[in-house]
């Protein structure tokens, strides 16, 4: 067998692994890898900061389902992808970091751009490796992919001393991954399945509460296929959009803080809660002691410790969320119980359409108002024809993309859900258009998190990627200023941005396109023109009303029935 060092050993493992594309930021300790990577044929996207190279990694991962992968150096270059992974740990994102370290001999003697980054990263990994000997480097390599994409996806993380890179050894990849106290359980428990639809068939509100467990295990055919069998209205969590389809009409829009009047209203009164890969987030629940205080709970979740953390249920189903859904679909009972619960069924609809059209999710934009943010995203879905992949960044601007733009299918909304990460979306659209060149890609940011990764400006042209931004510039942190407004006496401390920086004119310092939107009548005019370019990225600054908040709103600590409707 041919003797390679480990930075080729390492290059050919990834491509073992299927491993197309990396993310990476060179430094001192991985030269070797960017030697080896001169002549190799993986595609290598330089970015211009090491957490935008985990957060396009992310996106990558989160827009294709194929584990993300990133290369930084040691010391500083990992502790820079901190954020990153903690983003991609709380969302449940399948990434592979590779991170240099300083030579084995030095590690512990507080050597030049050292750190402990196996132990800094820890509580935020699914897993991670420190690499001490070269002869280990395949199987660990292999290791971190399974875990990285089984049971409950997660970031994992690789330490990789510079001797350990260019020591040699003979190249040989593990054909199967052995780990006895790592088994993940993928099919449900048949008597907990035929207890929850013994109770679905039974129940006369139902509720179908789906969260990202839907998306990452790829069951949106079998969620939508039960959802639509049973006559069961859907909401989703903010990272469970698109598992369902959003213009379906049995979808009810996305539930709890930032929610629908519908969903909530639904949840409050559901007897029969069917909760699919969702963790019972505090932002879904409310106060939690009165979150679907008429129903009885089913939960399925590959995890097990995720089942009854926050909330207790009543049939816990361990399983993934695809295989399980085809086994309740299985066990859906034929004739007359079947029938009489299908009748009954139309009484709830029309509770359900009754809030619908007290309540719906709408924006009322005068022509010669202030441009509402709303209004912006409103088009963006409509001149995309719902076709396009959106990205967000953090707060206002997140929050109006799930509620305004409908997602049909997976995998079409990235964003930070758990963490809540501003500058995120930027460069996880960077990551998405490296994935799908040929599709559109867009940006939902705010004036405030779009600076915090502004710098990948660079990449995106050098890439010639065309992501497009729309900045909702409110000129504030919106999402705080909100909270001031409504519960610090409107003490807007520290939250107004200001009119500078000039957005046009950076975009075009960096090889960009820079558009601008101040009036209605030039919102539809600018989108249309950076849907026509498509050679390299383009921001779009929509000079938006300040006073626009995010509705409806629960307050934090209040149960979802005591709602803020304006």
């Amino acid at each position: 067998m041919e003797k390679m060092n480990g930075a080729e050993i390492l290059l050919e493992s990834l491509l073992k692994e299927g491993v197309d594309t990396v993310f990476g930021y060179p430094g001192g300790a991985v030269l070797p890898i960017y030697d080896a990577l001169y002549k190799h044929k993986l595609k290598h996207i330089l970015v211009r900061h090491e957490q935008g190279g985990v957060h396009a990694a992310d996106g990558y991962a989160r827009a294709t389902g194929k584990p993300g992968v990133s290369i930084v150096t040691s010391g500083p270059g990992a502790t820079n992808t901190v954020t990153g992974i903690a983003t991609a740990y709380m969302d449940s994102i399948p990434m592979v970091v590779f991170t240099g370290q300083v030579p084995t001999a030095l590690i512990g003697n507080d050597a030049f751009q050292e750190a402990d980054i196996v132990g800094i990263t820890r509580p935020c990994t699914k897993h991670n490796y420190l690499v001490k000997d070269v002869k280990d480097l395949t199987r660990i390599i292999k290791e971190a992919f399974y875990i990285a994409t089984t049971g409950r996806p997660g970031p994992v993380l690789v330490d990789l001393p510079k001797d350990v890179l260019t020591a040699e050894y003979e190249f040989s990849y593990p054909k199967k991954v052995d780990i006895p106290s790592y088994q993940p359980t993928y099919k449900g428990h048949k008597g907990q399945i035929k207890k929850a639809m013994d109770l679905i068939v039974k129940s006369k509100r139902p509720v179908i509460y789906a969260g990202g467990g839907a998306v990452l295990s790829n069951a949106a055919a079998e969620l939508t296929k039960l959802a639509r069998k049973l006559k069961i209205p859907v909401t989703n969590t903010l990272m469970g959009l698109g598992s369902f389809p959003g213009t379906d009409p049995l979808f009810m829009g996305m539930l709890g803080m930032h929610g629908t009047y519908t969903a909530n209203m639904a949840i409050q009164s559901t007897d029969c809660l069917i909760a699919v890969g969702a963790r019972f987030d505090d932002r879904v629940t409310g106060k939690i002691d009165e979150f679907a205080p008429h129903a009885r709970i089913i939960h399925i979740d590959i995890d097990p410790t995720s089942i009854s953390k926050n909330v207790t249920v009543d049939i816990p189903i361990v399983g993934d969320v695809k295989e399980v859904l085809k086994e309740l679909h299985a066990a859906i009972p034929k004739g007359a119980n079947f029938t009489k619960y299908i009748s009954e069924m139309k009484n709830w609809d029309k509770q359900v359409e009754k809030w619908e059209k007290t309540h719906s999710l709408s924006v009322k934009q005068g022509k010669n108002e202030r441009i509402k943010p709303q209004y912006v995203v409103e088009r963006l879905y409509h001149l995309t024809k719902g076709d396009a992949i959106i990205t967000t960044e953090v707060g206002q601007n997140q929050m109006w993309a799930a509620q305004f733009y409908k997602y049909d299918k997976p995998r079409t909304f990235l964003t930070s859900g758990g963490l809540g990460t501003m500058g995120y979306g930027f460069p996880a659209a960077i990551g998405a258009q490296v994935a799908f060149p040929n599709k559109t890609v867009i940006d939902i940011a705010g004036d405030g998190s779009i600076q915090m990764n502004i710098q990948e400006l660079a990449t995106a042209v050098e890439c010639k990627l065309p992501v497009k931004v729309a900045i909702l510039n409110n000129r504030f942190l919106g999402m705080v200023r909100q909270w001031q407004e409504l519960f610090y006496d409107k003490r807007y401390s520290y939250t107004c941005l200001g009119k500078k920086p000039d957005f046009v004119k950076i975009a075009e310092a960096y090889g960009g396109v820079g558009l601008r939107a101040e009036k209605v009548a030039d919102v539809d005019k600018i989108i249309k023109k950076a849907l026509s370019i498509n050679d390299r990225p383009v921001f779009m600054d929509f000079v938006v009303d300040p006073k626009e908040d995010v509705y409806p709103m629960v307050p934090a600590g209040q149960p979802l029935s005591k709602m803020l409707l304006v």
